[in-house]
């Protein structure tokens, strides 16, 4: 069985090559990009979750603050009482 190309099918074969090698590169491409793509969203989560538990401190933080404000509103409600019975 011998196989020799015609000079159709030589064309035609160099064409599709072509087309693969450009179709491989473009893939390629946008692989890289959908890896670069991943590396950014990997850093903008975690820079959210930084944030969201940069408010979850500053959210305890202030509910302990109002605990504690709310024990010296308590007593300094009760010195304004004790002052005032004393007048």
């Amino acid at each position: 069985m011998d196989l020799q190309l015609t000079t159709t099918d030589t064309v035609f074969l160099i064409i599709i090559a072509s087309l693969m090698s450009l179709f491989f590169l473009l893939l390629i491409g946008l692989v890289i990009m959908a890896i670069r793509l991943m590396q950014s969203v990997r850093r903008v989560a975690a820079r959210a979750e930084e944030v969201v538990n940069s408010v979850e401190e500053v959210a305890e933080t202030f509910v302990e603050a109002q605990g504690k404000l709310t024990v010296f509103k308590l007593i300094r409600n009760i010195m304004k009482v004790a002052n005032r019975r004393r007048k």
